[in-house]
């Protein structure tokens, strides 16, 4: 990670945190364990990802990002609910997320259930409240809110976490799963693993670089150009996770790396992992080509996309 890259992220996730911190205050009509499980995962750690990339995306398109910060922290709470519902024993059935127990493991499963029903409404809530606070016209909130809600929907991140499950117990037969230098892919399971992380992980990607565009009421060509770039980037994040669930450090990871454990149908699994790192290095350079509209606002956005594959956690 560049210097830049680090402050800029750090500095993102400051102010996000302090606006999680005050969405997330008890209120006197609700109960406090649901709270307290809510706080719990929300405030157990994270890149903060896609905060930054709401911050970077109105940034881009000419909005200071303290002025999208509510929106940021709505992202991050339907991020968390995401993955409190995927450690789930009915899901992944993980015990470890962040280095630390998962919510089912704290609160028990009801309540973890109920934690990310809490945080996945309170995010439309804090998205429609930055829409009101940067006094977006009606067409212009009601798309802030279609946007993100298509992104964490069956359109998007839950239909893609719908076909991950249904792909479980994937074998690829012998002559197929690109193990080996030079062999064949199986391209049937190829389609259906671009789909379900075009949708499982880049769609809400996606919805994060829209909603800081939507904010700064950017044309449709920086929309688009926010789109082809966010896509990119989702599916090398992926294919990155992917690869670190095999080699990767788990103490790092703060996991204990399960997709071998459900036999899932992975970028490492399908392609081999000489041929996934070609495939996200290809990803980046698109992503690159994308944000050529937008000249040097772009920077964080490029540091980004190459920290994405750097990574090693």
């Amino acid at each position: 990670m560049t210097p830049l890259l680090k402050r800029y992220l750090e500095t993102t996730s400051r102010r996000v945190e302090k606006t999680l911190e005050r969405l997330l205050r008890r209120k006197p009509e609700e109960p406090e364990s649901i709270r307290q499980a809510m706080r719990y995962s929300v405030f157990a750690g994270g890149k903060r990802l896609r905060p930054s990339l709401v911050a970077a995306a109105a940034e881009c398109c000419g909005l200071k990002s303290s002025k999208v910060m509510k929106a940021a922290a709505a992202l991050e709470m339907i991020h968390t609910y995401s993955l409190i519902h995927d450690d789930l024993p009915a899901m992944d059935d993980d015990d470890l997320r962040r280095g630390k127990p998962t919510n089912h493991k704290v609160f028990g499963e009801a309540m973890a259930i109920l934690a990310g029903d809490g945080l996945l409404t309170l995010a439309f809530e804090a998205a429609a409240a930055n829409a009101r606070q940067a006094n977006l016209r009606a067409g212009q909130a009601a798309e802030l809110v279609r946007v993100i809600a298509s992104g964490a929907g069956t359109s998007g991140m839950v239909g893609g976490q719908v076909a991950d499950l249904q792909a479980e117990n994937w074998r690829a037969r012998p002559a197929f799963g690109g193990t080996a230098a030079g062999s064949a892919i199986d391209r049937r399971a190829a389609r259906l693993l671009e789909y379900i992380h075009l949708h499982k992980t880049a769609a809400l990607i996606v919805a994060s670089l829209e909603a800081g565009a939507i904010l700064a009421e950017a044309p449709p060509a920086q929309r688009r150009a926010l789109r082809s770039y966010g896509r990119a980037i989702g599916l090398a994040f992926q294919i990155a996770d992917d690869i670190l669930d095999v080699v990767g450090d788990k103490k790092k990871l703060g996991k204990t790396g399960s997709d071998a454990k459900n036999k899932k149908l992975t970028y490492a699994s399908l392609y081999g992992i000489d041929r996934a790192r070609e495939k996200a290095s290809a990803l980046i350079r698109q992503a690159h080509r994308a944000l050529t509209p937008f000249g040097s606002r772009a920077k964080p956005l490029h540091d980004l996309a190459d920290y994405i594959i750097a990574r090693d956690k």
